[in-house]
């Protein structure tokens, strides 16, 4: 995937064979009538799950109940229900599940109508995601005990005895943990020289933390730890923008995902879940992703600080879509066991 794949554009023969389909007076009505909608989310509850409710709820009057798991955990929790023939959820999303989740026949092939909007590259061509925003993982450090000017500008300086016993990374399998950050490497350098340089960076004692990369975060604003090695930039800038000691690195490569989004096949609030995603991908549900410091997918709603898109100048970045990152995750985990494990 080229930085170019993911440069907004519009399109529309993409979605010929998946039909797109707006929130018409029916589908409001029907979603009303189910009073809920469950969903199932990866991204940051109090930074932007709870305002993306709220806000849907005002709109809709359509209560919205969610929970927060890692990708993994969000496979393995709507595979062990649709196993059960016990279906909860009706909404999910995340960087690699919704690949892992249409691989496995579990969720529905429908779009809203606005997917039109959208970059092909942030659409499934066969209908069954549609991307919700990107995101960009660097390095943060907390800013008490890293200098602006002497945190790290290349893969090299990580080498730099200064930083050893002071690095942390989320060791869940994701994008912004280490596996993600092995992801980069590998894509740019190749497998040979990334392996020399996972050799080298392995002396520097890297804490490894089993839970996401945002709560990692957490232990770097307080002092923990000087950086973490792998988390997504605009967590970062919503931290920063709280009063937060913290600051993102514009370290190149960079990872670019996408947050995919989609309504689970045999959904028990079939209609209020595909009025949900209509609502993320809606000028107006974007624009709360733009005021929560996320980066939308819609072209027309650019993130709020434009400093988070890498720009091929001052930061470079190698570009996963959802179903590189389900395919080849194993392979990039099994990498970071073998030398930071």
């Amino acid at each position: 995937m080229s930085p170019a794949a993911f440069r907004p554009a519009c399109f529309a023969a993409c979605l010929a064979a998946a039909q797109a389909h707006a929130a018409d007076a029916a589908l409001i009505e029907a979603a009303r009538a189910e009073k809920q909608v469950v969903w199932y989310t990866t991204q940051a509850v109090g930074d932007l799950v709870e305002p993306l409710a709220r806000g849907f709820e005002a709109k809709y009057g359509v209560k919205v109940s969610y929970t927060r798991n890692s990708a993994v955990e969000l496979v393995l929790k709507v595979g062990n229900e649709a196993k059960a023939n016990r279906r909860e959820v009706d909404v999910v999303d995340g960087t690699f599940s919704v690949a892992a989740l249409k691989r496995t026949g579990t969720i529905l092939k429908w779009l809203p109508d606005a997917a039109r909007r959208f970059p092909k590259d942030f659409v499934d061509p066969q209908g069954y995601w549609v991307a919700t925003n990107i995101y960009v993982a660097t390095p943060a450090v907390n800013t008490d005990l890293v200098p602006h000017g002497a945190e790290p500008k290349t893969l090299s300086d990580l080498l730099d005895p200064r930083w050893k016993n002071k690095i942390v990374w989320s060791v869940v399998p994701g994008s912004a943990t280490g596996a993600g950050f092995i992801a980069a490497v590998l894509k740019q350098e190749g497998e040979a020289k990334t392996r020399a340089y996972l050799s080298e960076l392995a002396k520097q004692n890297i804490a490894g933390l089993a839970f996401p990369a945002r709560a990692v975060l957490d232990q770097v604003i307080a002092g923990e730890y000087a950086m973490i090695l792998q988390n997504f930039n605009s967590q970062a800038v919503v931290a920063a923008r709280k009063g937060a000691p913290t600051r993102w690195i514009p370290l190149s490569p960079a990872s670019v995902v996408l947050t995919g989004a989609s309504v689970v096949k045999d959904a028990p609030h079939p209609n209020a879940a595909k009025l949900l995603l209509d609502y993320l991908v809606s000028e107006e549900g974007q624009k709360i992703f733009r005021d929560s410091d996320y980066v939308p997918a819609d072209p027309n709603v650019p993130a709020r600080d434009a400093s988070v898109r890498p720009d091929g100048v001052n930061m470079r970045a190698e570009y996963f879509t959802p179903e590189e990152v389900d395919a080849r995750m194993p392979e990039w985990s099994a990498l970071f066991k073998e030398y930071f494990r």
